[in-house]
């Protein structure tokens, strides 16, 4: 019976003892619990899960943390495929700062052995996407090379993510050789500003603004400043700040996040509960138009920044014209008003359609609408036939 309770009381909660029990392999990798992920109990770990995603034409990924388990320190379990043990790879003065469960991992032979066995796990299991946490602020550049390293030669293309951030720019150029996101903002929750006080860590929508800009020129294909999830929809039935809740954005907020986002070609990365998703939140992530902006656009950049309001702009990859973002970033209405030679623009008029509205607006001849508090639109310019009929801002 002790050797069933204990096996019910693993990954990752130990039933309120002081700390929490995992399940390890003989070579010190963390293994799913049978407990909660019964397919794993063949012996395959994931494969059957993978296999499930896959069969839907989905991805499949995991979240991790960096290091190497303590426990497989303290036992110094053999690396597998190497001379070495674990002892041998783990930087002991180099636990993650919030999460005491790993121990760094040391540059050198030893390390990226470790490293290569998780890999070649991971290619086992066909994982397409992990997850890197505690990586990339503070930025761990040789951790980040080995795991790197090792998923290259893993045998399986698997996409490496970094987090948390910031991470720091003056590191983008290491980050985009080594991984293909990397997170350029800390904890993003459902607010307009940053929190305060015990909540300093978890970070609103409007300091995105600043952030995505600096960014924007390293994104590149296969390489992408990543603005983090979006904390939409509902969210629960846990979170680690504040209780389960619909979204305490507003609409006007979860618009100009998704465009925000979208026109910096951010990686999209949902983070309501979706089974629970509302047809409001649904028909936002589900505007084909408004998601060719993320996925198929390229030159993003900010065009113009006052103290209350953004435009940015890109190109579509196919076809001519261009993509503009306008955001109202202050507490009030205005109306934004530019003409297209201030926003670096050629030409006289463009057609204007609105792509959250699935609108065409007319010819116009400079920018002009009329933005609520925290609002937002996205449109498509199209340079217009020789005899259109003006329309807004005209």
């Amino acid at each position: 019976m002790k050797g069933i309770f204990n096996k019910l009381l693993s990954n990752p909660e130990s039933g309120g003892k002081p700390a929490w029990q995992y399940t390890l392999s003989s070579n010190g990798l963390y293994l799913p619990a049978v407990n909660r992920f019964p397919s794993a109990a063949d012996g395959a770990g994931f494969k059957s899960l993978a296999d499930y995603v896959h069969a839907l034409g989905l991805k499949f990924g995991i979240h991790i943390l960096r290091g190497i388990p303590r426990e497989a320190v303290d036992k110094n379990l053999p690396i597998a495929g190497s001379p070495f043990h674990a002892a041998e790879a783990a930087d002991r003065s180099d636990p993650c700062p919030w999460n005491p469960d790993n121990y760094g991992v040391k540059s050198g032979d030893a390390g990226q052995a470790y490293y290569d066995s998780m890999a070649k796990l991971y290619a086992k299991w066909e994982l397409d996407f992990v997850k890197v946490d505690c990586i990339s602020q503070p930025y761990k550049d040789e951790e980040i090379h080995m795991l790197s390293r090792a998923l290259q030669n893993s045998g399986r293309q698997i996409v490496l993510s970094l987090s948390p951030g910031p991470t720091p720019i003056e590191k983008a150029d290491d980050a985009r050789k080594w991984a293909q996101m990397f997170r350029i903002s800390g904890d993003i929750w459902d607010l307009w500003e940053d929190g305060t006080g015990a909540n300093w860590w978890a970070h609103g929508v409007h300091a995105q603004f600043d952030l995505a800009a600096a960014w924007a020129k390293y994104a590149t294909p296969g390489r992408w400043p990543d603005l983090d999830m979006l904390p939409i929809g509902y969210l629960g039935p846990n979170t680690s700040f504040g209780s389960a809740r619909q979204t305490n954005l507003s609409r006007d907020e979860v618009r100009t996040l998704f465009t925000l986002w979208w026109i910096a070609r951010s990686p999209l990365m949902m983070g309501g509960n979706l089974t629970r998703t509302d047809a409001f939140t649904e028909s936002l992530l589900t505007n084909s138009e408004v998601l060719a902006v993320d996925q198929q656009s390229e030159g993003s950049h900010q065009a113009l920044r006052t103290e209350t309001t953004a435009i940015w702009l890109s190109r579509p990859k196919s076809g001519s014209g261009y993509y503009l973002a306008a955001f109202n970033t202050s507490n009030v209405s205005q109306i934004v008003t530019h003409s297209w030679k201030d926003l670096g623009l050629e030409g006289a008029s463009f057609q204007v359609r609105d792509l959250w509205e699935h609108k065409d607006l007319g010819s116009a001849r400079r920018l002009e609408v009329t933005l609520k508090p925290h609002s937002s639109v996205l449109y498509r310019l199209t340079a217009p036939p020789q005899d259109a009929a003006q329309g807004p801002g005209s």
